[in-house]
């Protein structure tokens, strides 16, 4: 036996496909044009392809993995490709039927277990994920957090930023905000029409510093996936076809992950655990901070935490955020900067390396990259292109992070908000609470006029269990907006927010109301802090008070008619530990 095939002989597929007793596996591949040369002991390559003609950022991922399927066999390995399921935000969590929304976050496990049932039924070697939106990178680091195996992720890449006629640049976000500018009459349904027309170019990721982008970019941090994979654009310029840098970095990831596999040693060192360690948990919080990321990445963190095995307290973001300074900020925070502008900016490396010469960094660079460096040797020759776009520490929005835990009666086991994408004014605020039990009673409330200045938009039972999914609150936060009210009103949920969401909103309190937490029992009129400098959200009621309203109280318990939503609020845990699913 050859030295080649003495080192490949430790192949985890081959127990599928070597010795006389895999002959019916064998027969099996067969069936689907594999010959004698796929099955005399190659390394096979699993592709987590999460195509889907549901989704923006998904519907030409067809196109994009036969660049990767056509690297890894010039490589000398076999491309095996599945699929995982894929929902659009945007498109869920609106229109008529808003509850179609709930089944968004849930599909994070269910991608995950996808991931999962399909690396450990058919023991393949390595994986190559291609995800792109939000539920969808999450679920596929924790699949492959379960497998094991050396993994790279190489992302569909982000949408280029809509323009209108005046030149103006705007994105979804722009969308639904313009709804509730509508309402008002302060645009009229022709403006509202152009807006929507021009919002969205073409393919990739929302454009904006969403959920999406918030992890494609944070994969770069992990140490998943290359260089560029969160700020590279998915598309070319006429939008007619997959952009040629964001197709190199498809070819070099395949080419990577062939190298790895291929080598009995680096199969061992890029095992995808050993790179998303704690260290590498806390370099990603940091640099979400940094840069004001999505609030939904602090659910997916503490997720792919537990199935890394790390374990991560929420309180441990605040020990982060004071040693983080803003240095970006992108759309929404800042609507006139988007995804391509960071690009040209110097991408997330830029900000790595910026926000590494704070003296009291809490970044580890020395955590290994998939790509062979450290995070360190990644970003060393990295520059600031843009000042206007990231700033150095001396010109920094905040000397704070962009991510904050609020504790409290309340939230006593957290909730957090987008320091980032709150107004200075708005960061100590006490408002009377209008309470309602749904998303869908917010936006009607909302709507209809009966949110006035001086509110705090009390929205419960949306928790991860309550909802059950733990659904976004973009409707009624765009609705806030566009209405005029953002600094004015504040909001608070045990629901999330999408990506696109700024101003006072805080989510993910922790305990949620169907759960007895505290957030079920405010009323309408009661007092409600928010300190944000200080950690602080407090119901300002008496214990004697609160006393009496527990006597009486019973947890809403909505009907659910969704078998698979009714599995999820069996299992899921809170908001406070990533809403990840435990069956013990």
């Amino acid at each position: 036996m050859s030295d080649k095939r003495r080192t490949l002989s430790v192949l985890r597929s081959h127990q599928i496909t070597q010795g006389t007793e895999c002959a019916p596996q064998r027969a099996l591949f067969r069936a689907m044009g594999h010959g004698d040369e796929d099955l005399d002991g190659r390394p096979l390559i699993g592709i987590a392809n999460s195509f889907s003609e549901t989704v923006p950022g998904h519907f030409f991922l067809n196109e994009a993995v036969r660049t990767i399927r056509s690297t890894i066999g010039i490589c000398g390995c076999v491309p095996i490709e599945f699929n995982t399921p894929a929902i659009c935000d945007g498109i869920a969590m609106g229109g008529r039927n808003r509850d179609s929304m709930k089944h968004s976050l849930p599909s994070r496990e269910w991608i995950a277990n996808s991931v999962e049932s399909m690396m450990e039924a058919h023991p393949l070697d390595a994986l190559f994920c291609i995800p792109n939106c939000d539920k969808i990178v999450p679920g596929m680091i924790m699949g492959a957090l379960r497998v094991n195996v050396p993994t790279i992720f190489v992302s569909g890449g982000p949408m280029r930023a809509g323009t209108l006629k005046d030149g103006t640049k705007i994105d979804l976000v722009t969308v639904f905000q313009a709804v509730g500018q509508l309402q008002t009459g302060t645009i009229t349904e022709d403006r509202l029409r152009e807006i929507e027309c021009a919002a969205c170019p073409g393919g990739g990721s929302c454009s904006g510093m969403f959920t999406a982008n918030s992890m494609n970019t944070l994969m770069e941090v992990l140490g998943i996936a290359p260089e560029g994979n969160g700020t590279i654009l998915a598309m070319c310029e006429d939008e007619s076809r997959m952009s040629f840098e964001r197709e190199d970095l498809f070819r070099a990831a395949a080419k990577r992950i062939c190298d790895i596999v291929k080598d009995k040693q680096l199969r061992e060192q890029f095992r995808v655990r050993n790179l998303v360690t704690a260290e590498a948990i806390r370099n990603a919080f940091a640099i979400d901070m940094a840069m004001g990321g999505s609030t939904n990445t602090v659910l997916h963190l503490l997720a792919i935490a537990y199935e890394a095995g790390i374990l991560f307290d929420l309180g441990e973001l605040n020990q982060i955020e004071q040693v983080v300074s803003t240095i970006c900020k992108v759309a929404p925070s800042r609507p006139d900067v988007h995804i391509e502008d960071l690009h040209q900016a110097g991408g997330i490396s830029a900000i790595v390396r910026e926000t590494a010469r704070r003296e009291d960094s809490p970044l580890s660079l020395d955590a290994l990259t998939i790509t062979g460096e450290t995070l360190g040797a990644r970003v060393e020759s990295a520059e600031i292109q843009d000042a206007d776009v990231i700033r150095t520490q001396e010109r920094a929005y905040s000397q704070r992070g962009g991510l904050t835990v609020l504790y409290g009666n309340l939230a006593k086991q957290g909730s957090v908000v987008k320091t980032a994408g709150v107004l200075d004014s708005m960061h100590h605020f006490v408002g009377k609470a209008i309470c309602f039990n749904s998303m869908n009673e917010a936006v009607t409330g909302i709507s209809e006029g009966h949110v006035e200045a001086g509110h705090v938009v009390v929205i419960r039972y949306e928790g991860p269990k309550g909802g059950p999914g733990m659904q976004e609150m973009l409707d009624p936060t765009s609705l806030i907006i566009g209405r005029g009210l953002g600094d004015k009103v504040a909001l608070i949920t045990d629901g999330r927010f999408s990506g696109g969401t700024k101003g006072a909103c805080i989510g993910h309190i922790s305990p949620e109301a169907a759960e007895g937490g505290l957030i079920a029992l405010v009323e309408d009129g009661d007092e409600i802090k928010i300190d944000i400098d200080q950690y602080l959200l407090q119901l300002n009621v008496s214990e004697e008070e609160l006393k009496r309203r527990y006597e009486s109280f019973t947890p809403l318990v909505r009907e659910v008619t969704s078998p698979s939503l009714r599995q999820y609020r069996a299992l899921v845990t809170n908001a406070g530990t990533g809403a990840v699913l435990k069956a013990d």
